[in-house]
């Protein structure tokens, strides 16, 4: 009986072992910064016969959880792309249901990753629960330009013929520079970060309570890259462009060349980094622009024709350090210079006729020739310290300070001359103004994990001061003597002072991530002129909730939505009252008593991710209160007087959806459209002029690659964005193609790129752009016509890739003056 007993015991323990459920889990982390590795490819195989048994990737916290093992021997192994594989050999599952191996740390690959090897879906977007992320290298047509050229093809963002970047629509976001928050105007700091610098772009349109409250339509983060393992890693990009195919009988032939090159040296606790790049990027273009005004009887038309061109040089210094000595704590010290410089040359030939609208006779008649040269220039100063510390308690505590000094400055030379002899001078205006500028940010962010989930707070400061001395003075002609003009000449003082709380707890529950936060702002603006009597001040007190979630279904299907307050600021440009002669026929100013933009943000969105790639689409609202537009009255016969104001409120309700897609194996096409109905009420000049203009507009964004063998490929992008509403007119529509060809030699370690940027192929009006506005005392449209068929050569040289974000730091506040 006893021996009966003991065999039935044996057999049950054999079944019960045979259908026992074993798992492995454990978190993936990099060697170096200690930071999650999220997408990691985790391998489960047999050891007796290398065959697959399970399989999984890592989560955002770089942690894997892979269960349904049988009781075995197995090996366990780890990939990502940058990163050297990792194995664990002959783990055996019997008596432990369960294995943790804690921490596995991977390294950074020390070759260059072969073409074949990150073929697959790696231009995927990837999405996450508030942003979406892009790869910048999938744009080829971009190589040798600026982060301008990348970023133009993101589903929702749109770049016009005057650089006017919309994310969604509007021109109010926030720049992140590698996840640091920079004040700056975007154009100007987009214009100096070199596209062959940029790991990834990350559109965030929902941002949680932890970013600063700026930006109206959300915040574009951009990852710059660094070395991926230990020693030395760099890379050297230069480009040229050849011969104009149209300078358009320009003065000067455009000029296009420069380099840029990063360097990055880590051994053992260091790391070290330098970055450096000079560009000179020229653009030749005309405008052909048709004005009238009606003062009284008289009606005035004036067409005009001419030059339109662009001198624009960069260049920057940039290096960084990191100490890590052990695991709890990490120091980083930057520091930036740099400068940048655009001359814009607008010679135009004018044909004034002035009428008398009750007799048809003229009153009088003058054709002649605007000479128009602007400079304008920033140099920048800056340096960063930043220090974190890890707890046992896995919280974080983190210290953050940036100091900077700019000094802005520029002139406006505006020259009437006879259009028979350019030595007679009708008139002439000098316009000259700097702006010496100092800032300072100060940041604490502690976050701690709590549940199932981790709980953040900090406090910023941020402080800006920055005066400005602003000269209007006209010629005494024949003499070589200036008078000054009282009314649009005096120094400014203005002092922006920020404090900002948040708080936001963030989880994972089952298939649902959540962030819910709140932030509260205590801001002030004091604006002081020697002509104004008191202080303009401004005191502002405003909380800005957010939340976000993202629900995953089966079969690759997820559900996001989020809903997020911000707040646009006004720049000092926008602030200055005094005003400058842009052209013959502009005058531009701004009104210190402008308020601030809110906006409340809403989205939803469904994306589904398959195995040949993957597709998204987003329904979104804007709440806009206070616009800030930049519109135009009547300031003499000849002149029109633009001003920066308070327009009213708006509305915008858009649909955006990106397809990401691999038909052919030699074949990836994405195709990204934005589509958008913008409303705008409310009034101008003392709500004199009323403001009601609405109108749809889209924009198209589609990249398409395609492999020409193992070391060439040929790819071919196209921005379209279509006519668009303003609050006194509208925008046409602007056409962008590009191509380009590229080479690898030398295992890839040398790159060879042919770029043909602005397409027309001779019937295409690419690149140009015509911008309309009217009022009851006046009409003004004009063709902006840039350079067609700009030919570009690029050649990268790399040792070992440069992956992951370089901390190098940038301009704060003082771009965004420039």
């Amino acid at each position: 009986m006893k021996k009966k007993i003991f065999a039935l015991v044996l057999f049950l323990g054999v079944v019960a072992t045979s259908f026992a459920q074993y798992q492995v889990k454990g978190r993936v982390l990099d060697s170096l910064s200690k930071s999650p590795i999220e997408y990691a490819s985790i391998g489960v195989f047999s050891a007796a016969d290398a065959k697959v048994v399970n399989g999984k990737i890592t989560d955002e916290k770089g942690a894997f959880n892979i269960t349904g093992l049988k009781a075995g021997t197995y090996d366990l192994k780890i990939d990502f792309i940058g990163y050297q594989s990792k194995s664990i050999k002959n783990i055996k599952l019997d008596a432990t249901k369960t294995i943790d191996f804690g921490i596995i740390l991977l390294k950074g690959t020390e070759q260059l990753l072969s073409e074949v090897k990150v073929e697959g879906n790696r231009n995927n977007p990837i999405n996450k629960i508030d942003k979406q992320i892009f790869k910048a290298d999938q744009f080829e047509s971009a190589k040798g330009g600026t982060a301008i050229d990348v970023i133009r093809n993101m589903p929702s963002i749109t770049v016009n013929g005057e650089g006017d970047i919309r994310l969604r629509g509007s021109t109010g976001f926030l720049i992140l520079l590698n996840g640091k928050p920079v004040q700056t105007d975007a154009a100007t700091l987009l214009n100096q970060i070199p596209a062959n610098a940029i790991e990834n772009i990350e559109i965030i349109t929902a941002p949680s309570a932890k970013y600063d409250a700026d930006g109206k339509s959300g915040i574009i983060n951009i990852t710059t890259k660094r070395g991926a393992g230990d020693g030395l890693s760099y890379v050297v990009n230069i480009n040229g462009g050849l011969p104009s195919v149209d300078d358009y009988n320009n003065k000067e032939k455009p000029k296009r060349y420069g380099a840029d090159a990063t360097l990055n040296y880590q051994k053992d606790k260091w790391e070290l980094s330098f970055g450096g790049s000079y560009q000179q990027n020229d653009l030749a273009g005309q405008r052909v622009g048709d004005v009238n005004t009606t003062i009284g009887n008289r009606f005035t038309t004036f067409p005009s024709i001419g030059e339109r061109s662009f001198d624009r040089t960069n260049y920057s210094a940039r290096a960084s350090l990191t100490y890590t000595p052990d695991k709890a704590n990490t120091f980083n010290a930057g520091f930036y210079a740099g400068q940048r410089k655009q001359f814009r040359q607008a010679d135009i030939n004018y044909n004034n006729r002035t009428t008398d609208i009750n007799t048809g006779n003229i009153i009088n008649e003058l054709a002649y020739y605007n000479a128009n040269l602007v400079l304008r220039q920033g140099n920048f100063v800056l340096g960063n310290l930043d220090y974190m510390h890890s707890f046992k308690n896995k919280s974080t505590l983190t210290l953050s300070g940036l100091y900077e000094h700019a000094r802005l400055e520029g002139f406006t030379k505006n020259s009437n001359l006879n259009l028979n002899d350019y030595t007679d001078t009708i008139q002439y205006v000098l316009n000259t103004g700097t702006s010496p500028l100092d800032a300072v940010r100060l940041k604490v962010d502690y976050a701690i994990p709590i549940g199932k989930g981790k709980l953040e707070s900090g406090y910023q400061l941020r402080y800006q001061k920055q005066t400005g001395s602003f000269l209007y003075q006209e010629a005494i002609l024949s003499t070589g003597q200036f008078t000054t003009v009282p009314e649009f000449s005096d120094d400014i003082n203005v002092i922006n002072n920020i404090n900002a709380f948040y708080t936001q707890y963030a989880a994972k529950v089952g298939k649902l991530e959540y962030i819910g936060g709140l932030r509260y702002e205590y801001a002030t603006r004091s604006f002081k002129a020697d002509k104004i009597l008191n202080p303009i001040d401004l005191n502002l007190s405003n909380f800005f909730p957010s939340l976000n979630f993202l629900y995953t279904f089966d079969k690759g299907y997820k559900l996001k939505g989020g809903f997020s307050r911000r707040v646009q600021r006004s720049t000092n440009n926008e602030l200055n009252p005094y005003a400058e002669r842009e052209h013959s026929e502009t005058l531009e100013q701004g009104d210190p008593t402008i308020l601030p933009e809110f906006i409340n943000l809403t989205e939803f969105g469904l994306m589904k991710d398959f195995n040949n790639g993957s597709f998204f689409a987003t329904l979104y609202n804007q709440q806009i209160t206070n616009v800030v537009n930049r519109v135009n009255s009547v300031y003499a016969d000849t002149v029109l007087n633009r001003v920066y104001t308070n327009a009213g409120d708006a509305t915008l309700w858009g649909v955006e959806s990106g397809l990401n897609v691999k038909p052919m194996k030699w074949w990836t096409a994405y195709l990204g459209v934005n589509i958008y109905d913008y409303q705008i009420k409310g009034a101008l000049f003392n709500n004199t002029v009323a403001v009601s203009n609405s109108g749809l507009a889209y924009s198209i964004n589609t990249n398409h690659s395609f492999s020409a063998g193992k070391n060439t490929s040929i790819q071919f992008n196209l921005n379209y964005l279509s006519e668009r509403p303003t609050a006194q007119g509208e925008d046409s529509r602007f056409i962008v193609p590009n191509s380009s060809v590229k080479q690898s030699f030398l295992n890839g370690r040398l790159t060879a790129s042919l770029l043909w940027q602005n397409m027309s192929l001779g019937v295409i009006n690419t690149n140009e752009q015509r911008i309309t506005t009217r009022g009851r005392d006046f009409f003004t449209t004009t063709n902006y016509i840039h350079e067609k068929d700009i030919f570009m050569i690029n050649l990268s040289f790399n040792l070992n890739p440069l992956t992951k974000k370089l901390k190098l730091p940038s301009s704060e506040f003082g771009e965004r003056e420039f």
